[in-house]
């Protein structure tokens, strides 16, 4: 079955990221028609010349909007969008030159209303992208929460790299103004309205993320932050895993308080867990130094979130606060 493919790609300040993703649909070895729907989130450095000097290789529609969010600016571009099936990208991902085709293969022969695809880091990522892409997909790190081969079925697709019907998207009303959260908020909204969501581990793309140490923290904070919202929302989507950044700041702690005044033996399961990040990211990235980095990276991660994790649980679950009132940076009005 032929389908209309739109890449819905919302953008605030960075076109020269936005450049090097439109250099990269240019690669596609996918050679039936798409469009990409690129829209400009109330940006003071806009991506318009860029997209101009790609009108003539590209099918792209540009729009410029107030700034109002990713979510908002995501359902803008759908209602925008000629196609009948929708991909979403963030404008720090390159795709491989295989994505679409990947994409429009499995869709033929398994349909599904929903699907998210993997993140890798590209060969001219810096180490630290590297070493923060390991520490955000391994399943040492996350579990797998953020796709698996093993779990494909229920995933919550990530919006860096997910695809939604047009059917989907009218029935669910598309993205909260939430942000981050706002992806897997409407996979529970679409899995309630009966439709289904998968995981294609081989439509990845490569997604550059934060490039420093500082926005990776702000980054990671705002997940731990917003996921018992989350749960609030969607009580049948929690889990205990959630909950194991937090464990891991009372574990590095005690580990070390105990190993000082009780016996320095104390602390060597928490050597052993970092050794073996070590171990498997320098294996993985064949970089040493991505190695040491990735330890730093799963401290700056998993406190991060921790700690947010277990204030906004507090807050939100003990003592009932409004999430608008008690984080408005997380939302868009």
């Amino acid at each position: 079955m032929k389908r209309n493919y739109s890449f819905i790609i919302p953008v605030f300040n960075r076109p020269q990221e936005v450049k090097e993703l439109l250099d990269s649909f240019v690669g596609l070895d996918f050679h039936e028609d798409f469009e990409i729907v690129l829209v400009e989130d109330g940006s003071t450095e806009t991506s318009e010349n860029i997209v101009g000097a790609f009108s003539e290789k590209l099918s792209i529609s540009y729009y410029f909007k107030q700034n109002s969010g990713p979510g908002d600016s995501r359902n803008f571009g759908m209602k925008k969008a000629k196609g009948d099936y929708f991909i979403i990208l963030d404008s720090d991902c390159l795709l491989p030159s295989h994505y679409l085709t990947t994409v429009d293969s499995f869709l033929n022969h398994h349909f599904y209303h929903c699907f998210g695809g993997a993140d890798a880091a590209h060969s001219s990522f810096t180490s630290l992208q590297k070493a923060i892409n390991y520490v955000m997909t391994s399943f040492y790190t996350t579990g797998g929460i953020r796709g698996s081969e093993v779990s494909v079925n229920r995933f919550e697709p990530r919006s860096f790299n997910m695809g939604i019907s047009k059917e989907a998207f009218e029935m669910t009303g598309g993205f909260a103004k939430i942000h981050p959260g706002e992806d897997p908020d409407l996979s529970q909204r679409i899995l309630k309205a009966g439709y289904k969501t998968t995981f294609l581990p081989k439509a990845f793309v490569y997604h550059k993320r934060r490039i420093s140490w500082k926005k990776f923290a702000v980054q990671v904070k705002k997940f731990g932050l917003v996921r018992p919202i989350l749960n609030q929302w969607h009580p049948e989507s929690a889990k205990i895993t959630f909950w194991f950044p937090t464990v891991f700041v009372f574990f590095v702690v005690f580990s070390v308080v105990f190993s000082i005044f009780i016996s320095p033996f104390i602390i060597t399961p928490l050597l052993l867990y970092l050794m073996l990040i070590f171990v498997d990211s320098t294996v993985k990235n064949k970089n040493i130094t991505i190695g040491f980095l990735s330890i730093a990276a799963v401290f700056v991660q998993f406190f991060g979130y921790g700690i947010a994790f277990l204030k906004s649980s507090f807050l939100i679950n003990l003592l009932k606060k409004d999430p608008k009132k008690q984080f408005p940076s997380l939302f868009f009005e």
